[in-house]
């Protein structure tokens, strides 16, 4: 299956577009090309678009447009400050899974269909089968925990140690379910959240995003704007996060002691509105956008903050 060929709504493109107001002349980053939904909206208003990928797959699918003013790059979008060589006015950001990773049953990111235990985005590295069947118990129900939100995950833990090895999605599926005790006609497949969580460890999903807002603040120019659309509460809080403290919103010290408060880095964004969630219309027209976030926010003329390190204090 080709997958420039697998159907693909980009989520909140008009909201998107709005908030970027791309123009002739400016240069924009689209982290996460995809599809190109995003990109091809923003080459449309005359917009130069810097496209990142690190799916080979989305970018030779990508090398089909011919434009000018595109630049395709096969790389995380955390290190789009390698790629750019001067400020550019906007930054998009479309975080989680694409539907053509989800649709291909030989990629493995989906249940719905048999395949390869996979969820590899880069398509190199360690898979999911190379996980569950070498990562211990108690590391196995850590990651289905944090990164699945799933209660019963030292249950499904050692349901997989048990029946190692694994090596496809349905086998995974029902292993998980039979752990969790589902029933046909349950609600939610419980399976979601444990495949949710493995694919978000191999790809390193949250740590990418983390370093993809800091590499953001780092090519925006004053007045450059940034748009990240999250499916999942972990990716929403983890940005909510990161501009609540960039623009100066973090609580920091006594409000009696404002001379403190302003003694560290000033605010490299300015305060962000309310976050952005799909219109009923859109909602009938791609289901996928039911669990879809935008956050906008505008760059300042401030310096980027000092790279934080993780593990100190």
């Amino acid at each position: 299956m080709n997958p420039a060929a697998a159907p693909h709504v980009p989520v909140l493109l008009d909201e998107v577009i709005a908030a970027l107001s791309p123009c002739p002349g400016e240069r924009h980053v689209d982290g996460t090309y995809g599809a190109g939904g995003y990109t091809r909206a923003i080459l449309a208003k005359g917009a130069e678009v810097i496209a990142f990928d690190r799916d080979p797959d989305a970018i030779a699918a990508g090398k089909t447009d011919k434009s000018k003013l595109l630049t395709l790059v096969e790389d995380r979008f955390s290190r789009m400050a390698d790629h750019v060589d001067q400020p550019v006015d906007g930054v998009t950001l479309d975080i989680g899974v694409s539907s053509m990773q989800l649709d291909r049953a030989d990629r493995g990111f989906s249940f719905q269909a048999d395949g390869p235990l996979d969820m590899r985005m880069e398509q190199a590295g360690e898979s999911a089968a190379d996980f569950v069947n070498t990562a211990d118990e108690e590391e196995i129900a850590r990651v289905i925990y944090e990164y699945g939100e799933e209660p019963k995950s030292r249950r499904i833990a050692r349901s997989i140690v048990a029946a190692r090895p694994l090596s496809r999605t349905t086998e995974l599926a029902s292993i998980v379910r039979r752990a969790s005790g589902y029933k046909n006609g349950d609600k939610k497949d419980p399976a979601t959240r444990t495949f949710q969580a493995i694919r978000i460890h191999v790809n390193r999903e949250l740590e990418e995003l983390e370093d993809g807002l800091a590499a953001a603040e780092q090519v925006l120019k004053p007045g450059g704007r940034l748009a990240v659309v999250t499916f999942h509460s972990l990716e929403d809080r983890l940005v909510k996060r990161f501009l609540k403290s960039r623009s100066g919103a973090s609580p920091s010290g006594s409000r009696h002691l404002p001379e403190t408060a302003k003694s560290g880095p000033k605010p490299t964004f300015a305060k962000v509105g309310k976050p952005v969630r799909a219109s009923a219309a859109e909602l009938a027209r791609n289901p996928r956008a039911r669990s879809a976030t935008l956050r906008v926010a505008h760059r300042t003329d401030a310096a980027p903050w000092p790279k934080e390190r993780k593990g100190t204090s």
